[in-house]
């Protein structure tokens, strides 16, 4: 059986690869059963999630993602999110490969994100505002590149240090990018805004959207976290990727649909929708998107299947 550590899994899933797997994959044909989601507490510390997720497509590949997210392990210098990810024959049954799972989810995730800005956010958009200071800022800040001509990024996390470390990252990486600390003033400027935080209050005020404005919502994977405010909701034209997800989980569409600010009829069409072409997307340059996620199953076996392939054309290459 195949094994991927983080940096062969990096390796892997170079993202303009990626972006195209996990749009095929909404585009197919793929079973993805409900997730198991179970809440774990840690004594003394933020409560932990670990995540099942099993998918797959009949005939060909099946897999399951077993995921931890322990939200205070930057205590212990370890990763928020740890896991595995193991790929089998959807034909025999066969196990695979096993894949680093939190390379794996941050590159899919990314990969997801950007995906959906082709969709939705302006084609000649150039400033990239990153919300966030995590592992996933790095690969969203990539992954928009991939499809975006981003000329400017601006990077933006609650400790300045954080935000300096990660835009000196993003600067090694070859983008113009620096650390801010009016997060107000580069909404105001910024043609995407991504957020990828374990914020539970909102950070990104819909007041602060300029026209033609994409707002990518990575973060706020439970109903009891939000990233962005009850205006931005109003004023943008909601998108999501997986609608039993985001409506379930995704606090930023839950809270505002809970207290009737919005309704379901608000959320403009999935991914599914958009990949298949059921849905345009972006219809006019200064209209405001939004772009909620709370991950789906589809994209880790996807990104999984590639890593897979991608790893055995080089070890039959070398």
């Amino acid at each position: 059986m195949l094994v991927l550590d983080e940096r062969e899994t990096r390796e892997a899933l170079p993202f303009p690869e990626l972006i195209r797997a996990v749009e095929a994959m909404f585009a197919g044909e793929c079973v993805v059963p409900l997730r198991h989601h179970h809440a774990m507490e840690v004594p003394g510390e933020a409560p932990a999630t670990m995540l099942l997720m099993p998918a797959w497509q009949p005939g060909g590949f099946a897999g399951v993602k077993i995921l931890n997210l322990f939200p205070d392990n930057h205590r212990r210098a370890l990763p928020t999110i740890i896991g595995r990810y193991l790929l089998s024959s959807g034909t025999t049954g066969e196990m695979l490969a096993l894949i680093e799972g939190g390379e794996l989810t941050a590159r899919r995730t990314a990969a997801t994100s950007a995906l959906a800005a082709r969709f939705l956010s302006h084609p000649q958009a150039s400033h990239m505002l990153m919300v966030g200071t995590g592992r996933l800022s790095l690969n969203l800040i990539a992954a928009h590149a991939a499809l975006r001509p981003l000329r400017q990024i601006s990077v933006w996390g609650r400790d300045r240090a954080k935000a300096e470390a990660t835009a000196e990252e993003a600067r090694r990486a070859g983008f113009d990018a620096l650390a801010v600390d009016d997060l107000e003033t580069a909404c105001r400027n910024a043609d995407i805004i991504s957020c990828a935080t374990l914020a539970s209050e909102p950070l990104v005020r819909g007041a602060w959207l300029k026209p033609g404005a994409h707002l990518d919502l990575v973060g706020a994977f439970t109903p009891r976290m939000r990233e962005s405010d009850d205006e931005a909701v109003r004023r943008a034209r909601i998108f999501v990727d997986t609608r039993a997800g985001a409506l379930h989980e995704g606090g930023d569409l839950v809270q505002p649909l809970d207290a009737g600010v919005i309704t379901t009829a608000d959320i403009h069409a999935d991914l599914f929708d958009l990949t298949t072409g059921r849905h345009p997307g972006r219809r006019q340059a200064d209209e405001i998107t939004l772009f909620k996620s709370v991950g789906a199953a589809l994209e880790d076996l996807a990104g999984a299947i590639l890593a897979y392939e991608t790893a055995q054309r080089a070890k039959a290459g070398g």
